[in-house]
């Protein structure tokens, strides 16, 4: 029996909702470039709707930190700004105009978020504040943003990386901008880092979760079509194993109810004949 035909994106963001809860709260921001803002928006946001539409009904969106669940069927575009016309008119359940208000981050309302950075290395850690040295650095970079509260207060996160190379793949980067596991789970508490850290890192190529107690990346599962041989080419700190599962690939029934429900415009994830 044929497979059918789906996008790498499209089945990321199907597995992605699977390991959503009823009843949580999810958190993504906007990101600017094409593949940033497919992975850092698209994804999640199309991710938090397909579990709305099948076993998590009263999981809450929180778009921007201050849209909550938006009616993201009726968007013909993402929005490339926080406070996009195209954002602020969009039908939604509530707008938050000051903070904290329905959640707060550094109360711990939030579940799980979506983060990213240019760097990640091998014990999770994120960076989005340059390369180099910070005193003299070769690229200066945005910043942490959020980056800090994503890895500290929320409940887990994705970090959602648009390029799977090895330069981005480091066993160390150059600035810690996000705490991952630095000697695990005891070094995060030894830090005072009772809450949160990343949960998975989500690419093109493969998806990584971690051995916590050694607080080191290791394989999850790679991407039908790519080859563990890419993978290992791919990432600049050492794995212990490519040897992996295959992603699953979505059924019919889960593409259509993205693709008709969740994303009937293209406008989350680019449909597989606009990809």
């Amino acid at each position: 029996m044929s497979r059918p035909a789906c996008t790498r994106e499209e089945l990321i963001a199907i597995l992605l909702a699977k390991q959503m809860r009823n009843g949580e709260v999810g958190f993504t921001g906007l990101a600017t470039g094409s593949a940033a803002a497919l992975y850092i928006t698209g994804i999640p946001l199309a991710a938090m709707s397909f579990a709305q539409q099948t076993h998590a009904p009263d999981l809450t969106i929180l778009l921007a930190g201050w849209c909550i669940n938006p009616d993201l069927s009726q968007l013909r575009a993402l929005p490339s700004a926080e406070f996009d016309n195209a954002l602020q008119n969009l039908p939604c359940e509530a707008q938050m105009q000051t903070y904290p208000g329905h959640y707060a981050v550094r109360r711990g309302d939030v579940d799980f978020g979506f983060g990213s950075g240019v760097q990640v290395d091998a014990e999770g850690n994120i960076n989005s504040t340059c390369i180099g040295n910070y005193l003299q650095p070769k690229v200066r970079l945005v910043g942490s943003i959020l980056l800090p509260e994503h890895m500290t207060c929320f409940g887990r996160e994705y970090l959602m990386m648009p390029s799977h190379e090895a330069r981005a793949f480091v066993e160390k980067v150059d600035y810690v901008s996000g705490v991952g596991w630095p000697g695990g789970q005891s070094g995060r508490e030894a830090l005072g880092l009772t809450h949160g850290g990343p949960q998975w890192i989500v690419t093109p190529r493969a998806i990584f979760d971690f051995d916590r107690q050694r607080g080191r990346a290791r394989l999850y599962s790679i991407h039908p079509g790519v080859s563990p041989e890419e993978v290992l080419a791919s990432t600049g700190f050492r794995l212990k194993s490519v040897d992996a599962p295959t992603t699953p690939w979505p059924t019919a029934e889960e593409l259509s109810l993205l693709r008709r429900v969740v994303n009937p415009h293209g406008a989350l994830i680019p449909h597989p004949d606009e990809a």
